[in-house]
C-alpha cells in the first residue's frame, strides 16, 4: 500500500514515511501519534493493518481448532470485503489450505524448529 501511494502521490507518501514503521508494530506498542496517523490518514493502509492484526490473533495463542476455524472464517470474510488485492489473494490461499491449517492447529504442529535450523550461522 505504501509503495503504491509513493508512486501516485509523493507528498502523501512522505507524510506516511514515519507511519510505515508503525505498521510493523503491535497495536499495544503504537504511541498515540502513530495510532492517530494510521487511523486518520490510513484508509486502505489502516484496513490492511487491522487485517494483519486480526490474522496474527488467530495464531497468537493456544486456541482450539474450532476457535481457529471461526476466527479464520471471520478473517476471510473481512478480507474479502476489504477490496485489498493482497488480502484477496491471501483469502484464496487460506481457503485452499484450510484443512491443513486446522490440522496443524489440532496436532499442535509448527515449523519453528525447522526455521531455527535455517537461520544463518553467526
Amino acid at each position: 500500500m505504501w509503495n503504491e501511494l509513493s508512486r501516485v502521490d509523493a507528498a502523501m507518501a512522505k507524510r506516511f514515511k514515519g507511519a510505515r514503521w508503525a505498521l510493523l508494530k503491535n497495536p499495544t506498542d503504537l504511541n498515540h501519534d502513530q495510532a492517530a496517523t494510521l487511523r486518520h490518514r490510513g484508509g486502505g493502509l489502516w484496513r490492511a493493518y487491522t487485517l494483519k492484526e486480526a490474522l496474527r490473533a488467530v495464531f497468537a495463542g493456544n486456541l482450539e481448532e474450532a476457535e481457529v476455524a471461526d476466527l479464520l472464517s471471520r478473517f476471510c470474510s473481512r478480507a474479502s470485503r476489504s477490496g485489498l488485492k493482497p488480502f484477496l489473494t491471501l483469502t484464496q490461499t487460506i481457503r485452499r489450505h484450510r484443512a491443513g491449517i486446522l490440522a496443524a492447529v489440532r496436532l499442535r504442529v509448527n515449523n519453528a524448529q525447522h526455521e531455527a535450523l535455517n537461520r544463518p550461522s553467526e
